[in-house]
């Protein structure tokens, strides 16, 4: 069985579980979300995506990048409403 069909399957259902929240966030202008788990994640997920790139893993640099993105967009989110 092919591994990437496997990665990318993987790489949606995480999306699908950040972009709602995100949008949501983003709408109220209210981010629940803890301060330090968001700028853990952020950070955590930023690192992940240069060692995914340093790796060549194409798929943990998307997954990775969009994480730190979304993340990171909830994160400027919560500054702005904090």
């Amino acid at each position: 069985m092919p591994v990437e069909p496997i990665g990318i399957l993987g790489l949606f259902i995480i999306l699908i579980a950040w972009l709602p929240e995100t949008i949501k966030n983003i709408r109220n202008r209210r981010v629940r979300t803890r301060i330090e788990f968001l700028l853990l994640y952020t950070i955590g997920s930023m690192l992940l995506t240069i060692h995914s790139i340093i790796i060549s893993d194409p798929i943990f640099v998307v997954l990775n990048g969009l994480a730190a993105i979304l993340s990171g967009m909830n994160l400027f989110a919560k500054f702005l409403t904090h």
